[in-house]
């Protein structure tokens, strides 16, 4: 496992926080995903087999953007 940190764009409140999780968590692979309203970041911790696009694609259909 290994951990990546994603800034997200858009992300203002606790429904879209829980938006962002919900697509993350959904990815095969992640084991967990702490997403940090205040600092506009998620956490997640993954297999070292998913790509790091993915996470970006799964929160670009939830309506935000990763940088």
């Amino acid at each position: 496992m290994h951990t990546v940190t994603l800034k997200i764009e858009g992300m203002k409140c606790d429904g879209c926080a829980t938006a962002v999780r919900s697509a993350l968590e959904g990815v095969e692979g992640v084991s967990a995903v702490d997403v940090s309203l205040p600092d506009g970041s998620a956490s997640v911790q993954l297999e070292p087999s998913v790509d790091r696009s993915v996470l970006v694609d799964v929160i670009a259909e939830a309506g935000y953007q990763a940088v």
